[in-house]
């Protein structure tokens, strides 16, 4: 649930108004807003155009925008001229005992892309901005519209537990692009399998010291990510998810070097994988001298997941499209 979903008719923003009114009296303040955040994200603020260095030094030094709700301080207020902001065509205009003015474009918060709210707001800004065209500022006003309207997700089920993470982590402004960007591009069925009448049979001369081998290289995934991503500790499906999505927000294919990831990391994702086939799925290992060679049966299928960690760390792109998680479900699809 949005917050603002909360505040769908004028009985709930009224009293929310109230409060801002009242805290405002109390604690003189240069500028604050309330409103969509996924708005105010495609506004561009706090920097308006700015870079943060003179954003960070000017701060809201003129009326870059007005949002739903608005509190002036006297600064900004001597600035465009009292008479004139008090004459600004909105919902409430109302000029407070420290010299704040508080300033409300339209009497329902959530009611913010209507054509009317959309108006208003553009009347508002352009009255206490009137070098600003109107047209232009109007239209401008319909784009973030347009960018805001819901784009429903249509993920691969075998990807979705990860994009949904993916696109939870985002802005809410830049979801809907998001949302689209990636339902245009969808993974890739996983390809590192093979029939299993057409395995590799096991070329090691002890099978027991390969698995333990395995297991090994996947306890150093598991002491390298427990303390960020507990779950690694279950060996679950989630936990691939988990692993897959901390990968991506901490970018690991661009911040480690290229030969630490291909000596370590790849084979101990790989290893890792094989184990939660292994331990959720009933698979068996079939270890070969080549590490990238070793399969794990599961079913009719025998997967490649050494070849799969390898993919999915060539970039942060690629942990998307050759995630664990997807990999996994393919295989859970096909156990029987």
């Amino acid at each position: 649930m949005q917050p603002l979903s909360l505040f769908t008719d004028q009985a709930r923003c009224h009293p929310f108004v109230e409060l801002v009114r009242a805290w405002a009296c109390h604690y003189p303040v240069s500028h604050a807003f309330a409103g969509s955040d996924a708005d105010s994200e495609l506004a561009d603020s706090p920097r308006f155009g700015r870079d943060q260095e003179t954003s960070i030094r000017d701060g809201f030094d003129k009326i870059y925008e007005v949002f739903w709700l608005n509190v002036f301080g006297p600064k900004l207020v001597n600035l465009v001229g009292r008479e004139r902001m008090l004459s600004t065509p909105a919902h409430r205009v109302e000029e407070l005992p420290n010299g704040c003015v508080l300033l409300v474009t339209w009497p329902i918060a959530a009611h913010f892309t209507h054509p009317e709210a959309r108006l208003a707001q553009a009347r508002a800004l352009v009255h206490l901005r009137p070098e600003l065209d109107f047209d232009t500022v109007l239209r401008s006003l319909h784009e973030r519209n347009a960018a805001l309207t819901p784009v429903e997700p249509r993920f691969p089920p075998d990807a979705a537990p990860l994009l949904s993470r993916v696109l939870d982590h985002g802005s809410m402004g830049e979801r809907p692009r998001r949302t689209a960007e990636l339902n245009a591009h969808p993974p890739p069925e996983p390809e590192e399998w093979l029939p299993a009448d057409a395995a590799l049979t096991s070329d090691v001369p002890d099978t027991q010291a390969a698995l333990e081998h395995y297991s090994l290289m996947a306890e150093f995934l598991v002491s390298v990510l427990h303390s960020e991503v507990p779950s690694i500790l279950e060996e679950t499906p989630e936990s691939l998810t988990d692993a897959d999505f901390h990968f991506w927000v901490f970018r690991f294919p661009e911040i480690f070097e290229r030969h630490h990831i291909d000596a370590r990391l790849v084979p101990a994702i790989g290893a890792y994988l094989g184990e939660v086939l292994v331990r959720r799925l009933g698979g068996q290992w079939i270890p070969r001298k080549n590490t990238e060679e070793s399969q794990v049966r599961v079913g009719s299928r025998v997967w490649l997941p050494f070849v799969r960690a390898h993919k999915a760390m060539r970039s942060c792109q690629a942990l998307l499209d050759f995630s664990l998680t997807q990999l996994y479900r393919a295989a859970e699809r096909h156990q029987v």
